[in-house]
């Protein structure tokens, strides 16, 4: 069994904050894996259901982002499971827009949610990093992060949950690499190739008949 916990603040206000990626992310994994319906418990949103063949329960924690670290910890022990049975899909001001890292264990870089969590359950288990970019200055980051995404930002933003939920099943098998790769070709796809100025076919490579 696996634990999926997506990071955000509760309540339409924060909705579609930069802040509140893992919060849409893991509404698409319910969504897109035919989840059971959400219900409160564990001081959070939770619902269960499967990822080829695996067992998960997925949490938005209810706690606001500064106290992640409660719900999740309540979950964590009503299961009886290990801290690296946990994914944390977040928030990262460190990464450009769009980008995805995933790693296990590590520092908490200065973000809330992490250290709480950390606090309540160490920090042997798997971050997905999802970039939001930096608004350049430290003094802005506070509302940078609880600013919603621009207009322009939502194709991407998208691209971001679809791409997570469609490759979940890669990182329930361990296979982060993989998981890595494909969703970044999802959310960066390369561009198309131009057409030949004759219209015809690309020629094909010779292979020497």
């Amino acid at each position: 069994m696996l634990l999926i916990a997506g990071l955000g603040n509760p309540g339409p206000k924060y909705e579609r904050n930069r802040h509140n990626i893992g919060f849409m992310a893991v509404d698409e994994i319910v969504r897109r894996h035919s989840f059971g319906a959400w219900r409160s418990r564990f001081q959070s949103m939770a619902a269960e259901g499967q990822i080829a063949g695996h067992k998960a329960l997925v949490v938005k924690p209810m706690t606001y982002v500064n106290e992640s670290g409660r719900a999740i910890g309540e979950a964590l022990r009503f299961f009886k499971m290990d801290p690296a049975q946990v994914v944390v899909i977040y928030d990262e001001l460190d990464l450009a827009a769009g980008k995805i890292r995933v790693k296990l264990g590590g520092g908490n870089a200065g973000h809330n949610g992490l250290r709480s969590i950390d606090a309540h359950i160490g920090n042997n288990f798997w971050r997905v990093r999802v970039g939001i970019g930096h608004p350049g200055d430290k003094n802005k980051v506070h509302g940078y992060v609880l600013s919603d995404f621009a207009k322009a930002e939502q194709p991407m933003v998208e691209r971001i949950t679809d791409a997570i939920a469609t490759h979940m099943p890669l990182l329930m098998a361990g296979d982060e690499s993989s998981f890595m790769s494909r969703t970044a070709h999802d959310i960066f796809p390369p561009p198309p190739k131009p057409p030949r100025p004759d219209g015809g076919e690309a020629p094909k490579p010779d292979n020497g008949n």
